[in-house]
């Protein structure tokens, strides 16, 4: 049976950016969108539980993450005798959550409803905890100021590091105009505002020692 004990075993302990604390947090969020916009809970929480899984027998890397993930889910759930139309609607939310890859966009309301729950958990107080961690995880920089080039184009120069701040012009600022629902749209407002609040008080603060 396809449940929270299950898939805990998919997530590795030491990633604190997309480990299974992340997933629950998606899986709640998941939910509570699916219930206020009648979406198909069954296949939004499959889809939540599994949409950063890693086949414990194969690994993967976070750059093709979502194809990995969505052929993973399939074969767990053949195996839990899911018809082959869910088990088709559990991958196409998983495939098309990732910001990063334009390639497959939500085309119904589980999978919209799958990638703004992801996205509400990259915003806000918890966005920019995650973006922090993930630059201490990579070793990056925790602040440098980004160049005019990758602040004209999103483009870094050779060499520059990929900080927080980075992460929040490239993608973070932009996730609430993203949000498919209306209610992952009414949420992600309060949390886009304490991010901002929070790089804006940054920049604030260091701009006195460039």
């Amino acid at each position: 049976m396809l449940d929270i004990d299950v898939a805990r075993k998919w997530y590795p302990d030491e990633d604190a950016v997309h480990g299974f604390s992340h997933v629950l947090r998606v899986y709640a969020m998941a939910q509570r969108l699916a219930k206020l916009e009648g979406a198909d809970v069954e296949i939004v929480r499959a889809a939540a539980l599994l949409h950063d899984a890693v086949d414990p027998e194969v690994g993967q890397t976070r750059q093709e993450h979502q194809h990995a993930a969505a052929s993973f889910a399939g074969r767990v759930l053949a195996a839990e005798g899911w018809p082959a139309e869910k088990i088709e609607a559990v991958q196409h939310c998983i495939r098309s959550h990732r910001f990063r890859d334009p390639s497959e966009q939500p085309q119904t309301l589980e999978a919209e409803v799958l990638f703004d729950a992801d996205k509400l958990d990259a915003i806000g107080a918890i966005g920019v905890l995650r973006a922090i961690a993930y630059a201490v995880q990579d070793g990056q920089e925790l602040y440098t100021p980004p160049s005019e080039r990758f602040l004209n184009s999103n483009e870094k120069e050779t060499g520059e590091p990929h900080t927080p701040y980075h992460e929040y012009l490239y993608k973070l600022q932009n996730l609430k105009e993203r949000m498919y629902t209306r209610s992952g749209q009414s949420l992600a407002q309060a949390r886009h505002e304490a991010m901002a609040a929070f790089f804006d008080q940054l920049q604030d603060e260091l701009k006195h020692e460039r």
